[in-house]
């Protein structure tokens, strides 16, 4: 990928510029972190004129490796302050790739309002204002999208909460046939996106001629099979093929971890009706449309994404219905039936807000006595209101923690000012540790301890700091490759076959240690960032609450040392496993 675009959205200059050396061995997560360090005011206002939004291919985007089609999407959280970057599907990102693109950076604001499209073609990139577009929910700022440049087209756009520069907003990027609709959703980058003017970005790589230069194209490409043997070998692989993420919805209730009714629980009483094992089985008795086990990027062997249809099986309600939206929506809200949580997520999808900070918000306006708890049709309404702009949808679009402070509620799941996602910290002190600790403030694909339950006790502060540590070293790297977190297990047993890869793909000659360098360089960048910003570990510590509270049915609280933690990057660092 030998091509960096520039968009300048005050004088709507464009300019292509060849991959400077200094970039040609960051991808992804990584190139996000050093871009915004080197080009970046840490402390400029996350939605004036010096913040960038950043879509950033990952190291082996135009490469045949199973699940290459993610995108990094990033830029100076609203949130959180720091560094945000998300790693989304859709079928955007392997177009960007074909174009040979390795970024497209995106700066400055308007001298006015404006609604605009940036077209990427092989021949050209351009600003196409789109006043029509206006105010239009996601899906259908999608369909006219493909009315005017065509069906085979990448697609990135935000919903009215992006346009409103709420920050709970994000960007979504459909499937070609606008079934599975991703999300870039944590962090507020819909946010920056509307304060650009930039309702979508339109991604055409018909005619292009770029022809990845492999250095060994036979090692890559037995790599490849390696790898995409070695998933469907995978046990894993067939339960998320099966089940998607609401796999994993049972044992997280049984081992108490699973939010309910705003942090205040482990466990819900109506889980029957939301586990992954209910959910396929509807969509099964369903029929129609109705499908378990569809990918969410071209070229996927996992493919553990869904489509939940009405009950007549005529009509989509969402598609994908995954973990952390069914519980933040869902348990989290007091909620318990699948058709009312999909309907939730769809919701969040058309006016383009991060499912699980709006799942937060309205746990949190539900303790506030706004609603009751389990209110499925209040729940409704208020994300009505997020996409309608009213004065509570504007306090509910800018996430837990502002909603918590205007009225009144002190257990605020929050770190970093961004929404914990689905695993109470208590009880998976793991996830606590990568919460605090993580540039990207509570983020549970920074390093999820989730699968470490058969190896680590997750109620014992002991030994989570370096469980945390490698698992944010692995994210890290994994992102800045641009692939799927769900990827991992052949490459545990098998670290060297990165070596592989990166030979294959550029004739680098690495070591497992220098690839695992990779992740840390990212993490060690991102730091730097947010020390410059101010929003270091070290003033945002885990809720007080948690540290308080008991929760229910273990009674646990979070007691991992914080001087463990905001020290756990100043020590050592194991480097020669994945």
């Amino acid at each position: 990928m030998n091509t960096i675009i520039r968009v300048n959205t005050r004088t709507r200059e464009i300019k292509r510029e060849p991959t400077p050396k200094a970039m040609e061995r960051w991808g992804g997560r990584g190139l996000i972190a050093h871009i915004l360090l080197n080009e970046v005011p840490p402390t400029c206002h996350p939605v004036g004129r010096k913040n960038k939004l950043i879509f950033a291919s990952g190291l082996l985007a135009d490469t045949p490796i199973t699940t290459s089609g993610q995108m990094s999407v990033g830029g100076k959280s609203p949130l959180t302050g720091g560094v945000k970057e998300c790693n989304v599907g859709g079928f955007a990102a392997k177009r960007i790739a074909n174009l040979g693109i390795k970024a497209i950076i995106i700066e400055d604001v308007p001298k006015e309002p404006t609604t605009d499209v940036l077209v990427v073609t092989a021949e050209k990139v351009f600003l196409d204002p789109a006043p029509e577009l206006k105010g239009k929910l996601v899906s259908e700022t999608i369909q006219l999208l493909r009315k005017k440049y065509g069906k085979k087209i990448g697609i990135f756009c935000i919903g009215p909460a992006g346009e409103m520069m709420m920050y709970g907003a994000g960007i979504a990027s459909p499937d070609d046939n606008d079934v599975q609709i991703r999300y870039a959703a944590r962090g507020g980058l819909g946010a920056i996106a509307g304060s650009k003017g930039i309702k979508a970005v339109v991604v055409d790589d018909s005619g292009s001629t770029y022809k990845p230069p492999y250095y060994d194209r036979e090692l890559l490409q037995k790599a490849s099979k390696w790898l995409t043997d070695a998933l469907l070998a995978d046990p894993k692989t067939e339960n998320r093929h099966l089940y998607g993420t609401p796999a994993i919805l049972a044992l997280a209730n049984s081992v108490g971890l699973l939010p309910t009714r705003n942090f205040s629980q482990g466990q819900f009483e109506l889980v029957e009706n939301i586990t992954g094992e209910h959910i396929r089985e509807e969509i099964l008795r369903r029929g129609g449309i109705g499908k378990a086990g569809t990918p969410c990027v071209p070229g996927c062997v996992i493919q553990c994404s869904n489509v939940v249809p009405d009950p007549e099986g005529k009509k989509k309600i969402v598609a994908s219905v995954q973990y952390e939206n069914i519980v933040l929506l869902g348990s989290n809200c007091g909620i318990g039936n699948l058709d009312d949580i999909a309907e939730l997520n769809n919701l969040c999808n058309e006016v383009g807000v991060d499912a699980i900070e709006t799942g937060a918000a309205i746990g949190v306006a539900m303790e506030a006595g706004v609603i009751k708890f389990g209110d499925a049709e209040g729940a409704k309404n208020l994300i009505r209101e997020i996409g309608k702009g009213t004065y509570l949808g504007r306090i509910l679009g800018h996430g837990a923690v502002i909603t918590g402070r205007l009225l009144g509620v002190r257990r605020v799941p929050a770190i970093k000012n961004q929404a914990i996602p689905a695993y109470d910290p208590r009880a998976l002190k793991g996830n606590g540790v990568t919460y605090v600790s993580s540039p990207m403030g509570a983020d549970h694909t920074a390093g999820n301890a989730f699968e470490t339950l058969k190896t680590q006790d997750p109620l014992s502060p002991v030994g989570q700091v370096a469980v945390s540590k490698r698992l944010q070293l692995r994210a890290a790297l994994l992102d800045s490759c641009g692939v799927c977190l769900f990827i991992r297990p052949p490459f545990t047993k098998n670290p060297e076959k990165w070596c592989d890869i990166f030979k294959g793909r550029y004739g680098w000659d690495m070591t497992v240690r220098d690839v695992m360098s990779i992740g840390l360089d990212t993490i060690l960048t991102e730091r730097e960032f947010n020390k410059r910003a101010g929003v270091s570990e070290e003033f945002y510590p885990i809720p007080e609450f948690m540290e308080e509270e008991p929760l229910p049915p273990t009674n646990a609280v979070f007691d991992v040392p914080m001087e463990e933690i905001t020290t756990m990057w100043e020590k050592d660092v194991v480097l020669d496993q994945f």
